[in-house]
């Protein structure tokens, strides 16, 4: 008999949720990751009172009430509300795209004074069926806010021209025409009060967990303790790249501690001009309204600068890159996965796919184990 029954690479949130239903189902779990801690790009640290966000911000929002109750048995939730700022070239801009970006860019006051200059805008280009995502956008909310506040931010996120991204990316763009600046339209909302490493522990627990462990060099050795595999990590490089990489994104971050108690009034700030090199600011202290867990005001703060590059082996992959080409090139990885006896290929990586977390967790909950 094998020491466990099932081996999951990867502590991220799909790792951690079938880890969770594995354990509850009385399987002996071992779990691994090649990083030092659990969590996976959701992982939080504590600096000072601050829980930071070392991957990126990560707001949990979704209109699946399952998951949300899931999650919450796990976690206590805070309110925060998604509400970022555009900086163009030091003009300030409400996001999502509502009255007060209408307003500011052209001084309307009405919805109806904001519709009329959209399609203005967007019947003066001549779109009639976005063939790209610079049409979409400029079909959605017209030339001067594309050209402001998405054609700079979208090209150094995705290191392409507007023109040869796929309208898909952007057609969940949020546009109102109310003074609403919730940018999730999501029923429920928040982040864990004690951060998401607490949460991910929570899930883990009672699992066997080995950190700086790298799966795949040790792939015959670590497959040979447990029955079954659960596989978070790259689906391309479990199969050795055998038909070339896929294509992501990264990102790189550089985290400062300030010894001021506000840089910039907001959790996030989108640096929407070409020439500003990252894409935006996070201040982490604003997910819990400044507040440590005991409930005091921080008297120092903590920001990231996020700058988007294209991945090199070596590199975090984070975005998968969803044009037509990636897409035929993960269809015959995928093809390979369905023919490996008892691994299951999961989350983003091993999906290939841009899950939110609520996705994430809702595929961990509805995979066959």
């Amino acid at each position: 008999m094998k020491p466990y029954d099932t081996l999951i690479v990867g502590a991220g949130l799909f790792g951690a949720v079938c880890a969770r239903r594995a354990l509850d189902a009385g399987r002996r779990v071992l779990v691994i990751d090649r990083r030092d801690h659990i969590g996976g790009n959701v992982y939080t640290e504590n600096v000072g009172g601050i829980q930071v966000h070392r991957y990126g911000a990560h707001i949990f929002h979704t209109n699946n009430e399952t998951v949300w109750n899931y999650v919450n048995r796990y976690a206590r939730f805070n309110r925060f509300t998604n509400s970022p700022v555009a900086n163009y070239k030091g003009e300030l801009y409400s996001l999502p795209f509502n009255m007060y970006t209408f307003n500011r860019m052209w001084g309307v006051v009405t919805p109806e004074e904001a519709a009329r200059k959209i399609e203005e805008q967007r019947q003066a280009a001549g779109i009639t069926e976005p063939r790209n995502l610079e049409e979409q956008a400029i079909s959605l909310v017209g030339v001067d806010l594309y050209e402001k506040l998405i054609k700079g931010y979208t090209e150094k996120q995705w290191g392409r021209d507007c023109r040869e991204l796929p309208a898909s990316i952007i057609r969940r763009l949020p546009v109102r025409l109310t003074f609403d600046n919730n940018y999730f339209n999501a029923r429920f909302q928040g982040i864990p009060e004690e951060g998401y490493t607490c949460l991910v522990q929570r899930l883990l627990e009672g699992a066997e967990i080995r950190l700086g462990v790298d799966y795949l060099p040790e792939k015959q050795k670590l497959d040979g303790l447990a029955e079954s595999v659960i596989y978070s990590g790259p689906i391309d490089a479990y199969f050795g790249y055998v038909y070339g990489p896929l294509e992501y994104r990264t990102v790189r971050f550089e985290t400062e501690d300030l010894p001021i108690p506000n840089f910039q009034g907001n959790a996030a700030v989108n640096y929407t001009d070409r020439e500003t090199p990252w894409t935006r600011i996070i201040e982490h202290k604003w997910f819990t309204f400044g507040l440590d867990q005991e409930g005091k005001e921080t008297e120092h703060t903590v920001i990231s600068r996020e700058f988007s590059a294209a991945w090199r082996p070596g590199d975090e992959p984070y975005y998968p890159v969803n044009d037509e080409k990636n897409a035929a090139l993960y269809a015959r990885y995928r093809d390979l996965a369905e023919k490996e006896e008892k691994v299951l290929f999961g989350g983003r990586l091993g999906e290939y796919q841009y899950y939110d977390m609520d996705q994430v967790i809702a595929r961990a909950l509805a995979a066959e184990l």
